[in-house]
C-alpha cells in the first residue's frame, strides 16, 4: 500500500482507468489499468501495451473506431459513410478494414474472413466506447495465443464487471449529430449486472447526400466472482443504417463537376446489424494453475451498396454494387495455466471458430435495385488452433517465453451462380514463437522477439476456377499465408515521469492483399517486405500536464520482380501523432492531439503518391460533482487534406468509354463542433 497526493490520483486515473480521490484526500491504492502500469517484468516485446478507460474517454473522437488510435502507429480514417467500418493502417499497411490486424473483445473475434466486402472486415461500431475497460495491443507475430489476421498486431477490448455508477452522456454537435447513452450496473444476488443502451445518429457535412446515419447499440452483462472462480455471460446487440458519400475522382473536382465533399452516386449506402451471446468461466485451482473457457455466437449481416467506377462498366445505368454477408459465427477456446516451480509458467490452448455463412455474394444494382448476379455463394469456414508457450525465468536479469500454434483449417464452398466454383479445400500452417528479454534495471528493459503469424484468403479464392466477372479461367489461391518477422527493442520506465519504448522491426509476408478500387474487394498479389521503427514517448511534464508523442517510420517493398513496381500501393511511410492532456485541481480538463500521416505510393511504379494528412483535434472540459461537460473541435484548423487516397480507373458521363485512370479521395471531415454533457454521480 501507498500514499500519493490528489495530483498523483489524478494522473493515475487518468492515464490508467483508476478512481479518482476527492479534493484533498489520500487514497491508499490506485487500481492502475493503462500507460503507466508497470510493463517492466511482464512484457514480452518493446510493441505491446494495455490502455485504460480514461485515456480511451478523453480523447476527442471523430468516430467509434478511432478508439484504435491509442494504438501507437495506428491510422482510422474513412472512405464511405459512419456506419461503414474504418480503413485502417498499422506498420506499413493498408490494412482496408482489417486484414493483417487482428481484433477482439471479451473472447469473441471481430474480423470476418471470407466477408463480402473484403478479407479479414472488422467493424468497431457496435462498441459502446464508454464501456471499455481496457484496451490491449500487440504487435507482430510473437504471441501464441494469436491466430488469423495477427501479422501486423492485435487489439484486445475488455468490457468492465461494474461500474462505479449510472452513466448518462448526451452528445449534440453539427451535421445533426446526436448520441445518447445510458449505462449503470446492479448488484443482484451474488452477482452483478452490466447494462448499456446507446442510440448515434449523424447527417454528415457532405454535399448532395444525408448520411441520415441511425445506430443502435445495446448491451447486457451478468457475472459473479467468488473463491477464486468467475463466470460472465454477455448479450451484445447493434443495428444501423446509412447512406455514404464515397471517394471522388480528382478530375472532376478540379474543373467543379462535384465538391470535394460530394459523391458522384447518391444512392450508396449500407444496412449491417450484430447480434452476440458470449460467455466465460475462470477458475483458479491454487498453486496448480488455472482453467478459462469461453464461448460465443454471432448472428451478422451486412447490404452494403457502392459504385468506385460510376459508368466505366454500364454507361447507361452505372457500375453500382451490392454486397452480401449473412453469416451465423460460433466457437470459444480452453486455456489451462499452470507453473512449474517458481520460475516456469505454461500455457497449453485449444480454439474452434465455425463461419456458417448463409450468403456471401456480389450484386450489380442501380439505385440499390438489383439487375444482376455476379457471384452469390454459401460457404462454410471451420478453424481449429492448438498453442502452447512456456516462460521460464532464468534469473533477475533473464527471461524467455517459446511457443507455437497450428491453425487447420477446411473451406467449403457452394457457388449457386457458377457451379464450377463449389468447391472444398483445406489447410494447415505451424506458427513458432520466440521472446528474450532482458532486464537491465528497475527502470529499462531490453528485448529481442520472432516468429511467424498468418492471414487466411477468401474461402471462394481457395476453389475457385472462373473469374465471375470475365468468364476467364482463374487460378485458386494458397489458403493460408505466412508471414515472419522479428524485433528488437527496449522500454524504459518510471513511473513518476517517462514511460518510453522503441522497436526496430521487420517483417515478411508471403502474400500481400491488396485493394482494388474497381473491384471494390481485396485481392492477394506478390511477396511483400516491411521494416521500420516505432518510438512511442509518454511524459508527466508537471502535475498538472501529460504529454506523448509516438513516431513511426517504415519501409514497404514487394521482394518479387514484376515490370510493374516494387512499390506496395496505400502503404505509409511515416505516422506521427502528439498530445497534451491537463488535468487540474477545480476541475478544468483539456486535451489536444495532432496526427500525421506521410504521403504513400498509389501504384506500384510509385510514379503516382497521394498527399500528406494531417488533423488536429481538441476537448475541454470541467467536471463538478456528478456533472462532467465538455466541447470538441473535431478537425479544429479546418484542413482539407484527405482521408483516403486511391488510384485506378473510372469513367464519368461524357467520358471515353475506356475510362480515365485518376486520383480519387475522401477528404477529412470539415471542422466541427460537438458539446457532450455526463450524468454520472458514481464516477
Amino acid at each position: 500500500m501507498f500514499k500519493v497526493k490528489l495530483h498523483l490520483a489524478i494522473f493515475a486515473a487518468l492515464c490508467s482507468g483508476g478512481v479518482l480521490a476527492h479534493e484533498g484526500e489520500e487514497i491508499d491504492e490506485i487500481v492502475v489499468k493503462g500507460r503507466w502500469e508497470r510493463p517492466l517484468g511482464m512484457a514480452v516485446s518493446a510493441s505491446e501495451g494495455i490502455v485504460g478507460q480514461a485515456e480511451l474517454d478523453i480523447r476527442p473522437r471523430l468516430r467509434t473506431g478511432d478508439m484504435l488510435e491509442v494504438v501507437p502507429g495506428l491510422i482510422m480514417t474513412q472512405h464511405s459513410g459512419t456506419g461503414k467500418s474504418n480503413q485502417m493502417f498499422l506498420r506499413g499497411f493498408n490494412l482496408d478494414h482489417g486484414t493483417d490486424f487482428s481484433t477482439w473483445i471479451d473472447g469473441m473475434p471481430i474480423n470476418q474472413p471470407t466477408h463480402g466486402h473484403g478479407q479479414g472486415y472488422t467493424d468497431l461500431n457496435f462498441i459502446i466506447p464508454e464501456l471499455v475497460d481496457t484496451l490491449e495491443f500487440r504487435k507482430g507475430p510473437y504471441y501464441a495465443g494469436v491466430s488469423d489476421f495477427s501479422s501486423a498486431g492485435a487489439a484486445f477490448f475488455s468490457v468492465p464487471r461494474t461500474l462505479d455508477g449510472p452513466l448518462i452522456r448526451l452528445g449534440l454537435g453539427q451535421n445533426g449529430f446526436g448520441r445518447l447513452l445510458a449505462a449503470n450496473s446492479f448488484q443482484t444476488g451474488r452477482g452483478d449486472l452490466l447494462a448499456g443502451l446507446q442510440t448515434h445518429r449523424y447527417d454528415g457535412p457532405w454535399v448532395g447526400v444525408k448520411e441520415d446515419l441511425s445506430a443502435n447499440t445495446g448491451l447486457l452483462r451478468y457475472s459473479e466472482v467468488q473463491d477464486g472462480s468467475e463466470w460472465s455471460i454477455m448479450f451484445m446487440g447493434y443495428d444501423a443504417a446509412w447512406n455514404s458519400a464515397d471517394q471522388v475522382p480528382l478530375r472532376a473536382v478540379e474543373d467543379g463537376r462535384v465538391s470535394p465533399l460530394g459523391t458522384i452516386d447518391d444512392t450508396v449506402g449500407g444496412a449491417t446489424s450484430r447480434y452476440s451471446l458470449s460467455g466465460r468461466w475462470h477458475q483458479d485451482f491454487n498453486d496448480r494453475g488455472s482453467l478459462t473457457v469461453r464461448a460465443y455466437a454471432i448472428d451478422y449481416q451486412l447490404d452494403l451498396y457502392s459504385n468506385f467506377t460510376y459508368f466505366l462498366e454500364n454507361p447507361e445505368d452505372g457500375d453500382q454494387f451490392k454486397q452480401v454477408d449473412d453469416r451465423l459465427t460460433w466457437g470459444g477456446d480452453v486455456t489451462w495455466s499452470w507453473r512449474l516451480g517458481q520460475n516456469t509458467t505454461q500455457n497449453v490452448g485449444l480454439a474452434l471458430r465455425v463461419d456458417d455463412i448463409d450468403e456471401v455474394g456480389l450484386f450489380s444494382t442501380t439505385a440499390r435495385s438489383v439487375t444482376g448476379t455476379v457471384r452469390q455463394d454459401k460457404v462454410k469456414q471451420s478453424s481449429t488452433g492448438l498453442y502452447y508457450s512456456l516462460e521460464h525465468r532464468f534469473s533477475d536479469s533473464w527471461r524467455a517465453t517459446v511457443g507455437a500454434r497450428a491453425d487447420w483449417y477446411s473451406f467449403d464452398v457452394r457457388d449457386s451462380n457458377i457451379v464450377e466454383n463449389t468447391g472444398t479445400a483445406d489447410d494447415m500452417i505451424v506458427s513458432p514463437k520466440l521472446s528474450v528479454v532482458y532486464t537491465i534495471s528497475d527502470t529499462l528493459e531490453a528485448y529481442f522477439s520472432a516468429g511467424r503469424a498468418f492471414h487466411s484468403n477468401d474461402a471462394r479464392g481457395t476453389v475457385i476456377s472462373v473469374d465471375p466477372s470475365t468468364g476467364e479461367p482463374a487460378e485458386p489461391v494458397d489458403p493460408l499465408v505466412a508471414s515472419e518477422g522479428a524485433e528488437i527493442g527496449f522500454r524504459f520506465f518510471d513511473e513518476q515521469r517517462v514511460n518510453v519504448s522503441a522497436a526496430l522491426w521487420y517483417l515478411e509476408l508471403d502474400s500481400e492483399l491488396l485493394f482494388v478500387g474497381d473491384a471494390g474487394n481485396t485481392e492477394p498479389s506478390r511477396a511483400s517486405r516491411r521494416y521500420g521503427i516505432e518510438v512511442p514517448l509518454y511524459v508527466r511534464l508537471t502535475d498538472s500536464w501529460l504529454a506523448d508523442f509516438e513516431v513511426a517510420l517504415t519501409r514497404s517493398e514487394f521482394t518479387e520482380s514484376d515490370p510493374a513496381g516494387d512499390k506496395i500501393p496505400g502503404s505509409l511511410d511515416r505516422v506521427l501523432a502528439a498530445g497534451l492532456v491537463g488535468q487540474f485541481e477545480n476541475g478544468a480538463y483539456t486535451s489536444i492531439r495532432s496526427r500525421h500521416f506521410g504521403p504513400r505510393p498509389l501504384t506500384e511504379l510509385g510514379d503516382v503518391e497521394s498527399e500528406s494528412s494531417t488533423v488536429w483535434n481538441l476537448g475541454v472540459g470541467f467536471r463538478t460533482g456528478a456533472f462532467d461537460f465538455r466541447i470538441e473541435a473535431l478537425n479544429l484548423f479546418d484542413s482539407t487534406d484527405d482521408d483516403i487516397t486511391y488510384f485506378y480507373n473510372s469513367r464519368l458521363p461524357g467520358e471515353p468509354s475506356s475510362g480515365i485512370e485518376d486520383v480519387h479521395f475522401h477528404p477529412i471531415e470539415p471542422r466541427t463542433i460537438r458539446a457532450h454533457l455526463t450524468w454520472s454521480p458514481g464516477g
